[in-house]
């Protein structure tokens, strides 16, 4: 894309985020004008000064020059102020509009967006770059408004005191601005990768605030400051390519500049002993020259400064322009009751190309069935049920419910209908009543007890002094294993979904507080189409049917009994490895 085009682009694209806020910016833009062109004030009073006080000894003005001189500063302070202030509140403005739109992006996305990418990455290129898209294009964009029109005026001053001088003047400035042209791409690069070093940086920090238990536990703490030590290299490895890339302009700007003035210097002192110019037209002229030179050596850094921020609005823009994989078809159809099965038809799906994890898979579960899915580790068992609320779609084949493929069902409506219960739930922050009617925003009182009563959470409740309105922390960190999983229960009997996924809902809690969470699972099982996977004995055994996958593939489907009876089976065998002892509480893994 040519330069031109880009900022054509930039400039439909950032449109619809600034018009409501338009007036303020431009605003703030106008007053820009004269706050460069009152630059010129200084430079230009200095002619009548020098050649009427100076050398002619004439001392009225002497008493109107400094006067004025305070006055229009003080109008050049005052409109800067406005200015500033336009601009800030249209760039934070514009900021919060974009920082909406991205977080309603990443609500959007699908699983397979979060698998890829790393929390870091998420909160520098979702927060981070919009901050610095709006309020970083808008801040340059003020200066560079500020410096053109400065440019002009002292350039007329040039002018009026002498032409000559002027063309060297101008001539050589404008030789320090063609360098810029040279590290556009390579700007691009570094910039970007600056963002990437960035956003790992970031995720050690969650990391170690996430595993702060591991770590202490583990003694892990020289190991994650080494990794964290080699990201804070790298981004010192990068700032120091963008030194080399761009810290020459400013130098090579202070360079080019000395020239100027020097040439200048030169010239008007031939000029003035000619009598082509007096003392004032070269004293107005080397002080609006200074001036004009003066943004002129910080160059490189303002062209950096903007560079980085157009960077940061083409990355928002890539994302808000990302369509999610995980979408409603045009004529999705929203579905009612289910009142016939789940189906499963000649099934393949995989996470990276090339790679299924599961193989052909037919099963059809009625509505009401309980169906246990057992198998070893990593045999597709949890890929198998998070293809009914399409977290992932699959390769081929379909999931249909009443005949209907889940990918021709809205999807809110498709996910409206199932409840999951995972093996570590994710609570928010609040209070336990936060995270419980998160299963329905509009549930009553009376509906929130049923929950809390079916999850058997009313004695903890009752013991706790706020009750459901105690604080539970970031991630629920102040509750145990039995209370999180207890609360995923009650929002999940809450919703009251006709369909619910358990996925390994006790595996890692103690036999007690199995005990407990198992007596709010059967409550919401109770009239529900229920997958469950590598749920206690109890409930496998007392489970409609059984599904055995191994390898991504059905190997075996039947009741307890059933499979019990095949001969050197993979179910008997599996539950005679692990339950020889008949152990009732114990878990398939």
């Amino acid at each position: 894309m040519q330069e031109q085009d880009r900022l054509v682009y930039y400039y439909k694209r950032i449109y619809p985020y600034v018009k409501p806020y338009l007036f303020r910016a431009v605003l703030g833009l106008i007053l820009a004008i004269p706050i460069g062109a009152l630059e010129a004030v200084v430079a230009l009073s200095l002619k009548p000064y020098m050649d009427v006080v100076m050398v002619e000894k004439d001392m009225r003005l002497s008493y109107y020059i400094p006067f004025a001189i305070v006055g229009f500063t003080a109008v050049q302070a005052i409109l800067n102020y406005i200015s500033t202030y336009m601009n800030t509140w249209a760039g934070s403005k514009i900021t919060l509009g974009l920082k909406a739109e991205l977080f309603k992006k990443l609500l959007s996305f699908e699983s397979r967006y979060f698998d890829k990418g790393s929390s870091g990455l998420v909160i520098t290129r979702f927060s981070s770059d919009a901050d610095l898209a709006s309020s970083g294009v808008i801040g340059n964009i003020k200066t560079l408004v500020t410096r053109v029109c400065s440019s002009v005026s002292l350039v007329g001053v040039l002018l009026y005191n002498s032409w000559q001088l002027a063309i060297i003047a101008v001539v050589i400035l404008g030789g320090a601005f063609a360098p810029v042209y040279l590290i556009r791409k390579r700007l691009r690069y570094i910039s970007n990768e600056n963002v990437k070093i960035g956003g790992r940086i970031i995720s050690r920090y969650n990391e170690t605030f996430a595993g702060n238990r591991i770590i202490t536990s583990y003694n892990l703490q020289d190991y994650q400051y080494k990794r964290y030590n080699n990201f804070l290299h790298e981004a010192f490895n990068l700032s120091m390519k963008m030194i080399k890339s761009t810290g020459w302009l400013t130098p090579l700007a202070h360079f080019v500049a000395s020239i100027g003035i020097a040439s200048v210097i030169g010239y008007g002192s031939h000029l003035i002993v000619t009598g082509q110019i007096t003392s004032g037209n070269f004293v107005s002229f080397i002080t609006a020259l200074l001036l004009l030179y003066q943004p002129v050596k910080s160059l490189g850094n303002t062209y950096v400064d903007l560079k980085n921020a157009l960077l940061a609005m083409e990355r928002v823009f890539d994302i808000l322009d990302h369509q999610p994989e995980i979408k409603n078809n045009p004529n999705a159809v929203k579905i009612g009751s289910i009142n016939q099965q789940i189906s499963f038809e000649n099934l393949w799906f995989e996470y990276n190309e090339g790679t299924p994890v599961l193989k052909d898979i037919n099963l059809n579960v009625r509505v009401g069935e309980t169906i246990a899915l057992v198998g070893n580790s990593g045999g597709g068992k949890t890929s198998f049920v998070t293809l009914i609320p399409r977290f992932y779609d699959v390769i081929s084949g379909r999931v249909a419910i009443d005949g209907i493929d889940v990918r021709d069902i809205d999807l809110q409506s498709l996910r409206d209908k199932i409840a999951i219960v995972f093996q570590d739930n994710v609570l928010f922050e609040g209070t336990i009543k936060d995270n419980i009617i998160i299963g329905k925003l509009d549930a009553t009182e009376e509906e929130i007890q049923r929950a809390v009563k079916g999850a058997y959470l009313e004695e903890f409740i009752a013991g706790l002094e706020k009750g459901l309105y105690t604080e539970i922390g970031e991630r629920g960190v102040l509750l145990s294993g039995g209370q999180r999983q207890r609360i995923a229960i009650a929002r999940a009997l809450l919703k009251n979904a006709p369909i619910v996924i358990l996925d390994e809902a006790t595996s890692a809690l103690d036999n007690k507080s199995e005990a407990i969470v198992q007596k709010a699972i059967e409550s919401l099982m109770q009239n529900r189409t229920v997958f469950v996977i590598a749920h206690r004995l109890s409930t496998v055994k007392n489970a409609t049917r059984i599904a055995v996958i191994n390898e991504g593939q059905i190997v075996e489907v039947g009741n307890h009994d059933e499979l019990m009876q095949i001969e050197n089976g993979a179910y008997k065998t599996l539950y005679l490895t692990q339950f020889k002892n008949k152990e009732e509480d114990y878990q398939i893994v």
